[in-house]
């Protein structure tokens, strides 16, 4: 009987993730089933009871899940790192984004600006337009979007631009396209680690799915979707 790998990862990981597992399954034989939410809510899930054998979110949150004795001690392994872009719908106009204060005319010329209101990118966007000042021109025209969707609004014509994780905008090709990436002083790099549950009935399988995600051989792959190894 073929074994099942519950994977149960953060939305902005999912791209880079997805493509990667079919050639997991050819080579072991094993078979993975994914899940994606957006970290706080991943592990909010596992601390409930959410089944799981592998987890990919925030290094801290899998530290807690790891204190808590939901992920196997000693089992965390760093993923990588995921940037912050800006998104556009495809077939738009070209924005500066070279410089800090090009970057903070581009946020204050927009109609309308999408974010995660429920993720971790949400969060680091929110404070970052309180630091540069422009918060009270900006919040007016901020469209919360729950969910992981942040690219696909922007796509789908609910905000003029987004702003995400690099990896959830490439995914969104090609309706959404790569604006450009935040200016080097004010870029934010989400971090990934994967756990591995302490009640895994699959434990083997998992640290080998675990192994595989971060070797080497799949770092061009990862690079392509936007995951950066740290």
């Amino acid at each position: 009987m073929t074994q099942e790998i519950r994977l149960f990862g953060a939305i902005a990981v999912r791209p880079a993730v997805l493509a990667l597992i079919p050639q997991f399954e050819t080579a072991t034989g094993f078979r993975v089933a994914t899940k994606w939410e957006v970290n706080p809510t991943v592990k909010k899930q596992i601390e409930a009871g959410e089944a799981f054998d592998v987890v990919i979110i925030n290094p801290p949150m899998v530290q807690d899940l790891t204190a808590l004795g939901k992920v196997k001690a000693g089992s965390e392994a760093a993923f990588g790192r995921i940037g912050m872009g800006v998104a556009a719908k495809a077939g738009g106009r070209p924005l500066d984004m070279g410089s800090v204060e090009a970057f903070k005319q581009t946020l204050k010329s927009a109609r309308s600006i999408a974010y995660a209101s429920d993720g971790s990118s949400g969060g680091y966007f929110s404070g970052l337009i309180s630091r540069l000042g422009i918060a009270d021109e900006v919040k007016p025209k901020l469209v919360g979007i729950s969910g992981g969707q942040t690219a696909s609004a922007v796509g789908r014509g609910e905000a003029e631009l987004g702003v995400v994780p690099v990896t959830s905008i490439l995914a969104a090709a090609p309706e959404v396209m790569l604006v450009g990436r935040f200016p080097t002083e004010l870029q934010s790099y989400i971090d990934f680690a994967i756990g591995v549950s302490a009640s895994s009935t699959v434990a083997e399988a998992a640290g080998q799915l675990s192994a595989f995600l971060t070797s080497p051989a799949v770092d061009g792959i990862l690079a392509a979707k936007g995951v950066e190894r740290c």
